[in-house]
């Protein structure tokens, strides 16, 4: 696995890393046994960068990845997220960035994790209210006590990005980013590159469209995250499966999978990409692995391109209510 730097002046990472959300059952149960054949399956490829969340399972990801440290030994970079907050009493779901919270927050994660720093520390939703410029002066206090070693922030404006850098440089940003979710391409790439801050798309297989299985959303779980999600619907959903096959046979003609060759184009893209596809499965993440291993041709982009131009995907990547917390630009 060849690797990419997080960022100017940070790790270096293996340019594909592994998004754990699955971990806390974001698609369904899972449990401690599955993950943790997965985190050994990915050492075992060369994929040291984990990315996950205070809010993943509401603790169980952070809580299976200390559980593997604890037998292991830490051999990875960790991202860790904060931000999104559920009141204990009604339940309902906000943002905060304040210092208090994020530090309380922060501490439980690395007690989850059992370490005592993790290599990058989001911003996972931005507090509109809150200047973020009082936000990335909290976060600063956190790496210079050693807590945390670079500062991120997911989906975020340009704009935004270039006033935190302003601040302090950033290490990182991460967002929905894949042949089916172009938006970053409208600025966000360019900016990070432009600062020399790493970019990280999730969700690099979306959603689990590029796996050689197509997902059936009637066979979804009750707390599957795509329930509901306009893409995931019909009839965006059959319209969207459909281009899928296309693009499933168009790698079986290339000799890959559709999953290695959706990486590759992601890749391809620029060095300062570091997509984090999730999955708890090790067959799945050897797909992902031979996607660094593919190099494609001028030919081969076009013929992506034809499958999957620029705003092919029928329906929205988020619902109205997934969009709460998310900036828009452009």
């Amino acid at each position: 696995m060849k690797q990419r730097q997080l960022g100017n002046g940070g790790p270096m990472v293996s340019a594909i890393g592994l998004g754990c959300w699955s971990f806390g059952g974001a698609y369904g149960p899972t449990d401690e046994a599955e993950s943790h054949d997965t985190l050994s399956a990915a050492l075992d490829l060369g994929i040291d960068f984990l990315d996950t969340a205070n809010v993943y399972g509401n603790g169980i990801s952070e809580n299976v990845i200390g559980s593997f440290i604890k037998k292991n030994g830490n051999k990875f970079k960790i991202a860790t997220k904060v931000g999104i907050y559920r009141d204990p009493e009604t339940n309902v779901r906000s943002h905060r960035n304040d210092e208090a919270y994020m530090r309380e927050e922060l501490e439980k994660s690395l007690a989850r994790l059992g370490l005592d720093y993790v290599d990058l520390y989001y911003i996972h939703r931005r507090e509109q209210e809150r200047p973020i410029e009082e936000v990335m002066e909290s976060l600063v206090k956190f790496k210079d006590e050693g807590k945390i070693g670079g500062i991120g922030f997911s989906e975020i404006a340009p704009s935004s990005l270039r006033r935190a850098h302003a601040v302090h440089p950033v290490m990182a940003v991460q967002s929905e980013y894949s042949l089916w979710s172009r938006y970053p391409d409208i600025g966000m790439i360019q900016t990070c590159k432009e600062l020399g801050v790493a970019f990280v798309p999730f969700s690099p297989l979306a959603r689990g469209m590029f796996a050689t299985k197509t997902p059936e959303p009637e066979k979804f779980e009750a707390h599957d995250f795509r329930l509901g999600n306009p893409r995931f619907v019909e009839p965006n959903f059959s319209a969207n499966a459909a281009i899928f096959d296309r693009f499933k046979n168009l790698a079986t003609e290339m000799g890959t999978t559709s999953i290695a060759l959706a990486l590759a184009w992601v890749l391809q893209r620029d060095e300062h990409l570091i997509p984090i596809p999730g999955t708890r499965s090790r067959a799945h993440l050897e797909e992902c692995a031979a996607g660094d291993a593919l190099t494609l041709s001028d030919a081969d982009i076009a013929a992506i391109a034809d499958i999957m131009p620029i705003g092919f995907a029928h329906g929205d990547r988020y619902s109205r209510q997934q969009w709460v917390g998310i900036e828009s630009y452009g």
